[in-house]
């Protein structure tokens, strides 16, 4: 019965694109303002990953700094010091320590 209402035109001729307008502006608020920045983040991410070189200084995803000891295709060697050094995947690098949290760090 509820379908059958909402299928049926309405009364004072309006009709057409008027009654998907409402739905319409959602989904173009919702693009703006929920897909696009992840998007954009997404992308910065990526590019940070691919500028990776070795001797930066990095922080994983778990908060571990280390100092970038070797990298392969999926995976980087961090040296964290006093000759400890982990493998971790590249996609759990979050950030560049030098610039993290305004803090400078020496290369």
């Amino acid at each position: 019965m509820l379908f059958n209402i909402l299928l049926m035109a309405p009364a004072d001729g309006e009709g057409g694109i008027m009654s998907f307008l409402p739905l319409i502006l959602i989904i173009v608020v919702f693009y703006f303002f929920m897909i696009r920045p992840q998007l954009k983040k997404q992308k910065e991410q990526r590019k940070f990953r691919d500028s990776l070189a070795n001797g930066d200084k990095v922080v994983t995803i778990g908060g571990i700094h280390g100092k970038i000891d070797e990298i392969k295709e999926n995976t980087v060697v961090l040296d964290l010091g006093n000759n400890q050094k982990i493998t971790v995947e590249k996609s759990a690098l979050s950030s560049d320590f030098s610039t993290a949290d305004g803090l400078q760090a020496k290369k």
